[in-house]
């Protein structure tokens, strides 16, 4: 062979020029946690054994050079530091949690990268470098703050100890409980435990009962652990009631100071069993012509002063919660349903929004101050819509004039921008013993919209007025219920899901109140109504409570404050301090301080109504598992990867259907479509689609309802 044709014989190393770089780049990538030799040649995808046969010598080198690090038990880590997030753990899954960063992208972690945090836990993260059209994955390093003491959950015993399984489904670990520490529980106990030993790798979380709740599935137990749950207060402190009792009835010599209305007509409007009544309306016909109509509400400021043991729990419950078979008050029974309660027939001290309007409800003039009044008459709705509906009863022509001023109160809201939401609520027939009987929809007619659009219209009025009393940017801190224009992303989602109903939603800024509106008057009385307007309620911004004026997208308010509520709500009580200092040109007040309560306020909002849905949830399921030979018809609410999900029409309660049951086929997720596949049968399942289910099982625990599909 000439030497031309001779081939030039390369080395294993001249072909790998930069294994050291390449292995370096796998670990970068990979940089939260080591690697095995083993893995690190699957990573590298070397076919070759003579380069393979290299990659220890080279992790060698790399480790003496400082580029990366040897652990104690063989395997290889990336020296890179990773960036350090703070957030808080959603432990969706046992599999795995995202960690909620403010302001940033949610953080995927896997289950045993999470360190043990619990779900709402506060953490420090390590993100790694994110992979090309992937989310940032990363893992908890620090747990900063624990986000609970103590669990809820149902006794499972051993011979010699017991385990409480936790009942809120985002807490995938089971609490190791010792014999000296079950305090006399049972099997199948609810129980609040307390915390001892944090879970770790090397310790099972520990903890000791503290209270017993009652046998799992009994009303009173189910109720008591979601208030357990949701760290809801089960009683005031024998200090709080004794300074409730210990307040005066005597209002004489108050009256003198206040505009006296006790000759005036006034009424209340509320639901049937409500024992606390917040607002009343009075009615005259001035010789004009026009109307003169107050909303008068109950001046709970006159009675729980400020630095006071009531002051204080108040705004740490900051509002009432309405559980389906009970309500935790926010103030003592003593001020809620007594002293600050506008029952007819007695002389009350309120805080009023005055008004004369025409007859087209345009408003010409208003009065805000501090009155007493004296009700006339105690209208549960029913009676009240009866006035209006039949022209018969006391003071029908006063409601029927109301309610004809309501009306064009809200025509113009419309006109101005407001959406018009009017979501399906059920209420329960319970027994003695709290087990539903029945679950009815709960209707909203012109007796209560009568009072909702005279309470919007205080609100609205008392936020502008504060708003507008001085002028240029040093404007008074107030207390702002706000309402943010909704995420054109989440729009565009919603969007896209309605036309998967058969309805077309074209959604820019400009005009997305009337589109939204078009679509609630085309799905009015459709199977799909419910579905659609809770998912168009999800897709909107969440009001809050803040010292910003922003406005209120929703009702298309310019400014909005809560004003009407303050037996049951906290920030209407720092709006009717306020409004009283500015009414009596007082300073204005500190806002960071004010900001803070606001944002307490907001929060145990939403801790009251994640409350408030659970306890409908639980008699929802209660109840279906007491219809589990009845054939149902529902349409298709949800599809996942696991199963459909499918809101019964009758009922309004949710259940899924797994794919794991649907035996006639093997059923595959398309997820671009919101439909599920069957590959042999070509069957598919797609949002919307109307079914008829069977109850399959129910699961009171963890509040679940599984279906089974009858076609």
């Amino acid at each position: 062979m000439s030497k031309k044709g001779k081939k030039k014989k390369v080395k294993a190393s001249d072909q790998v020029p930069k294994l050291e770089d390449k292995i370096e780049s796998i670990l970068n990538q990979n940089s939260l946690r080591p690697l095995t030799i083993k893995t690190i040649i699957k990573k590298l995808g070397f076919k070759s054994k003579v380069i393979n046969n290299q990659i220890p010598e080279a992790l060698a080198k790399l480790v003496k050079k400082g580029r990366i690090k040897a652990t104690p038990r063989g395997g290889f880590q990336s020296n890179k530091k990773s960036d350090v997030l703070t957030g808080t753990v959603d432990h969706v899954s046992s599999r795995f949690a995202y960690i909620i960063i403010a302001d940033e992208d949610d953080v995927y972690v896997k289950d045993r990268d999470l360190m043990h945090a619990m779900h709402g836990d506060l953490v420090e993260v390590a993100v790694s470098p994110s992979k090309h059209g992937l989310k940032r994955e990363g893992k908890v390093v620090n747990i900063l703050n624990r986000s609970r003491k103590s669990i809820v959950g149902r006794v499972e015993l051993g011979k010699a100890y017991g385990f409480v399984i936790p009942d809120f489904k985002k807490i995938h670990e089971d609490i190791f409980i010792p014999q000296h520490h079950m305090n006399n529980a049972e099997q199948n106990d609810k129980v609040i435990v307390e915390l001892l030993v944090w879970p770790s790798d090397s310790k099972r979380g520990e903890g000791k009962i503290t209270r017993i709740l009652g046998k799992a599935g009994e009303n009173n137990a189910e109720i008591h652990s979601i208030m357990a749950e949701f760290g809801l207060p089960f009683e005031f402190s024998d200090k709080i009631e004794h300074e409730a009792n210990a307040i005066s009835d005597n209002i004489e010599e108050e009256i003198k100071n206040r505009k006296d209305l006790r000759n005036i007509l006034t009424f209340t409007i509320d639901p049937e069993d409500a024992k606390d009544f917040d607002d009343a309306l009075s009615f005259e016909i001035l010789k004009n012509g026009n109307y003169r109509i107050g909303v008068h509400i109950a001046d709970v400021t006159h009675y729980v002063n400020e630095d006071t043991l009531l002051e204080e729990e108040a705004i740490n419950r900051a509002t009432s919660v309405y559980l389906v078979d009970r309500t935790i008050p926010m103030l003592p029974e003593r001020l809620s349903n007594e002293l600050c309660s506008l029952r007819p027939h007695e002389d009350k001290l309120t805080f009023s929004a005055i008004f004369e309007m025409d007859t087209e409800g345009t408003i010409l003039s208003q009065w805000f101050g501090k009155t007493a009044i004296h009700s006339d008459r105690r209208f549960s709705y029913e009676e009240a819509q009866y006035g209006i509906e039949n022209g018969e009863g006391d003071f029908f022509a006063e409601l029927i004039t109301l309610n004809e001023l309501a009306k064009k109160l809200k025509d113009k809201r419309f006109a101005a921008g407001a959406i018009n939401f009017d979501t399906t609520e059920v209420k329960f027939r319970l027994d003695e013993q709290g087990k539903p009987l029945e679950i009815v929809p709960r209707e909203r007619k012109d007796a209560h919209k009568l009072i909702e659009e005279f309470m919007l219209l205080a609100n609205k009025s008392v936020a502008t007025y504060v708003y507008k009393r001085k002028k240029g940017k040093d404007k008074d801190t107030f207390v702002y219920r706000v309402h943010d224009y909704p995420d054109p992303e989440k729009i565009n989602d919603f969007a896209l899901f309605a036309t998967k109903f058969g309805h077309k939603v074209n959604v820019n800024q400009s005009s997305l109140s009337i589109v939204l509106n078009k679509l609630l008057v085309e799905i009015e009385g459709k199977p799909e109504e419910n579905v659609l307007q809770t998912l168009a309620i999800r897709s909107m911004a969440k009001a809050i409570y803040t010292t910003e004026t922003k406005g209120h997208f929703g009702l298309a308010f310019d400014h909005y404050s809560h004003f009407t509520s303050p037996i049951r709500r906290y920030p209407d009580m720092m709006a009717h301090r306020l409004l009283f200092r500015y009414l009596n040109d007082g300073s204005s007040v500190n806002r960071d301080e004010l900001q803070e309560k606001c944002q307490h306020s907001s929060d145990m909002e939403k801790r009251a109504a994640d409350a408030e849905r659970a306890s409908i949830k639980y008699k929802q399921v209660e109840f279906m598992s007491l219809m589990e030979a009845k054939d149902f018809d529902g349409i298709i609410s949800g599809v996942t990867e696991w199963g459909i999900y499918v809101e019964i029409t009758e009922t309004k309660c949710e259940g899924m259907v797994r794919l794991a049951d649907m035996k006639d086929d093997f059923y595959e997720f398309d997820e671009k479509n919101y439909r599920i596949v069957g590959n042999s049968t070509g069957n598919e399942y797609s949002l919307g689609d109307k079914v008829k289910v069977r109850v399959k099982n129910t699961d009171i625990d963890k509040r679940l309802i599984d279906l089974t599909l009858i076609w």
